[in-house]
């Protein structure tokens, strides 16, 4: 260092004057960028401010209510609700255990199921934990808010259903939607927390009904306290009503009449296709769905070996038995392959080969023609003329032709569309040949035919709107939620238009009218109120006592307009004990339509033994 005290001096000047500079430089860069925060980009800090204080949550919207015919009371209703939600990023990670088992306690749920719904990520994004949360419990939460940071709560309304038990295969019922569903969705407007029909009427027009989610915020303090009224990014729009076909009172007098037997019922317009009852037993009780057993009540119904989730009317298959004779009526007369005035003996019995064929009347139905086979079913008339005069090819093109082997297009999930055999099918399937014995079957509605309640009712309409089948539907029409108005409305569409006579379906009704009028059953069918004609169906299952029983039908007989016909098809299954029940409900079903009464009403009006005590009365075939 230099001695110099001036050269020496003037080196500290210019340090000082460096560290000046040096300061007056960061002084200057922090003004700036204080100045760039609080005037140049003070509106994007604010709204980076806001974003952390202001949660943003979905407004769920009202959905649609469905109603019965008679639009004077709903049948699917909404019921006030709370969902609760967290913000992870909002929540103290090393107390979240703690928090969400507190949380657990007073929701009465298990900490870990709400624990494998929060993210790993700190997302400033509401996550719905629990929906179907009531008032008390929110207003536990409410009261240690400071003990649940980051949970906040908002209206959702839960799904209720005031409705006869058996429509619950009907009108379906709806749930959180899970990931398969949401990435099938997605586009459609579904988000991780939408409710979505799981069933029914709820899953075929849940777009209608679902309405589209509103978006609201509200602003917190550091506590997670509102410090600011909620405000509507975007408002909720409801669903849509919509008006079903059925009819409750039907529904219900339906019901009844089934009893707890397994098996349904099908009610219908045949001029139009619309459904007035829809009946499957065993059903279940879709509010047990939202109730705090839910889990293990749905857990019993899938566990339940009569399948109550199987809607029999449309999802169960069954041999048509002797309802099938009316497709070989309409073959054997339109295709003039035997002469109906011309008789057949029938002994009781057919031999074929090294096998013998036994007719339901074991010691035979005498000399028969076809009106007389028709309305005493016998077998060996169909067997013959079936096998020697028709042939599978002509029986599977006429089972086709009336609406059979194919899906009815109604508008519910899950339909089957049942089954017409023919030589091909048997070898591909089964690797056997067709034989003689496979034809006898077919002809009398057993063998590997299948059907479902519903397509027998197509069947029946066809027969009555003499080769019309019109689309079988559900869907009146759909109303808008606030004014009443109606915005659509389901027209009649066919489904079949078969190129058969009139005469040859005139010819059939007549015989069909003879089986309830004078055939073994009249003495079942005491209504005073309407004509019915109609065919039983009577199908052995195996080698065993089991017998499944149909009766498919329509009343008026004649009607000045066709809009006063309903078609009735009750099909009682093998498993419930043998008992002609099918034409027994329906003349109860009959009664009550006509007559506009309640079961109840048509039980005292009837006055006969198998109805005088309700449906809890069985009898065996001896009585």
């Amino acid at each position: 260092m230099s001695n110099n005290p001036f050269e020496n001096q003037s080196i500290k000047k210019e340090r000082m004057l460096f560290l000046i500079l040096v300061v007056c430089t960061v002084f200057a860069v922090f003004t700036g960028y204080l100045f760039s925060m609080q005037v140049t980009r003070w509106m994007e800090y604010q709204n980076r401010a806001w974003a952390v204080a202001r949660r943003t949550s979905e407004v769920p919207a009202l959905r649609g209510e469905i109603y019965d015919c008679n639009y004077d009371a709903p049948l699917a209703t909404n019921v006030d609700s709370f969902a609760v939600s967290i913000v992870p990023a909002e929540t103290d990670r090393q107390r979240l255990p703690q928090i969400i088992s507190g949380l657990a306690s007073i929701l009465g749920t298990d900490p870990q199921t709400l624990m494998k719904k929060i993210p790993q990520a700190d997302v400033f994004q509401a996550i719905e934990l629990k929906d179907n949360v009531s008032y008390g419990q929110i207003v536990q939460i409410a009261s240690n808010i400071e003990d649940f940071p980051g949970i906040s709560w908002s209206s959702k309304p839960v799904r209720h259903y005031n409705h006869t038990p058996s429509l619950s295969h009907v009108i379906g019922y709806v749930g959180n939607i899970n990931s398969e569903e949401l990435h099938l969705l997605y586009n459609k407007g579904y988000e991780a927390n939408s409710i979505i029909g799981k069933n029914g009427i709820e899953k075929e027009y849940d777009l209608i009904l679902k309405g589209t989610p509103g978006l609201k915020s509200i602003t917190v303090d550091a506590k997670g306290r509102n410090v600011q009224e909620e405000r509507y990014i975007r408002a909720p729009v409801p669903g849509k009503n919509i008006v079903l076909t059925i009819d409750r009172h039907i529904q219900e007098l339906c019901e009844k009449a089934l009893g707890e037997r397994m098996g349904s019922v099908v009610v219908l317009k045949p001029a139009t296709g619309e459904i007035l009852a829809m009946v499957s037993y065993p059903s279940y009780d879709t509010n047990r769905f939202y109730a705090p057993d839910s889990s293990s009540y749905y857990s019993s119904l899938l566990a339940n070996g009569n399948h109550p989730f199987l809607n029999r009317s449309i999802q169960s298959a069954n041999a048509p038995a002797s309802t099938f004779k009316t497709v070989m009526m309409t073959a054997i007369l339109e295709e003039k392959a035997f002469p109906p005035a011309k008789t057949i003996d029938c002994t009781g019995k057919l031999i074929l080969g090294n096998r013998t064929f036994n007719c339901h009347q074991k010691t035979g139905h005498g000399p028969l023609n076809l009106s007389d086979a028709l309305m005493e079913s016998c077998d060996v008339y169909f067997w013959e003329v079936g096998n020697n005069y028709l042939g599978p090819k002509k029986i599977e093109q006429y089972s086709r032709m009336m609406g059979l082997g194919e899906k009815t297009g109604v508008d519910l999930p899950g339909e089957v569309a049942g089954l017409v055999p023919n030589p091909e099918w048997k070898l591909e399937r089964i690797n056997e040949m067709w034989v003689g014995g496979d034809t006898y079957n077919m002809s009398i509605g057993q063998g590997y035919t299948q059907v479902t309640t519903l397509q027998i009712a197509d069947l029946i309409s066809m027969i009555v709107n003499e080769g019309t089948i019109y689309v079988p539907h559900l869907l009146k029409e759909v109303r808008d939620v606030v004014t009443g108005e109606v915005v659509e409305k389901r027209t009649p569409r066919i489904l079949h238009k078969a190129d058969i006579s009139s005469q040859t379906f005139r010819e059939l009704k007549k015989a069909m009218r003879r089986v309830v009028a004078e055939g073994s059953i009249r003495r079942l069918f005491n209504n005073k109120v309407v004509s019915v004609a109609g065919k039983t169906g009577t199908g052995e299952v195996g080698y065993t006592d089991r017998w499944t029983s149909w009766f498919a039908s329509f009343g008026p007989y004649q009607a000045e307009n066709p809009e006063d016909q309903v078609v009735v098809v009750v099909m009682i299954e093998a498993s419930n004990e043998w008992e002609w029940w099918a034409p027994k409900a329906s003349n109860a079903i009959y009664q009550g339509i006509f007559a506009n009464q309640s079961y109840e009403e048509v039980v005292k009006t009837l006055d006969i033994w198998y109805l005088n005590n309700g449906t809890d009365v069985i009898r065996r075939r001896s009585e």
